[in-house]
């Protein structure tokens, strides 16, 4: 498998993490969309929300379970953004599970 999250998240391609335990890894994004932007990945390779089956559910719990741990780490009070991109429609560049925190300032109402 050609993967860059899990060269990431195996230590393979250096990051900048902010977050690990047994079931997930957190990083921040090299092209950051925001003051705080966190990439939060299954260590299990999935590859997208598409992909996620009653097998593999318990990972995806085990993410947002950690997510507001690592919110409330990276003193996002007044809250956040959360996207997961979905294939090629949905600008997903990395066929890896994962999910964008974005914070640290006012977001505007529109994507666009």
């Amino acid at each position: 498998m050609d993967c860059i999250f899990c060269a990431i998240k195996n230590g393979e391609i250096p990051s900048k993490k902010v977050y690990e335990d047994e079931s997930v890894y957190a990083f921040r994004d090299i092209n950051p969309q925001a003051p705080t932007h966190i990439l939060v990945i299954p260590k299990e390779h999935i590859p997208s929300a598409d992909a996620v089956t009653e097998k593999n559910a318990d990972a995806v719990a085990k993410i947002f379970c950690a997510i507001p741990k690592i919110a409330a780490a990276e003193g996002l009070k007044n809250g956040y953004r959360l996207i997961s991109n979905v294939g090629k429609d949905g600008c997903q560049s990395v066929p890896h599970l994962h999910f964008h925190i974005l914070g640290g300032i006012q977001l505007p109402e529109k994507m666009s």
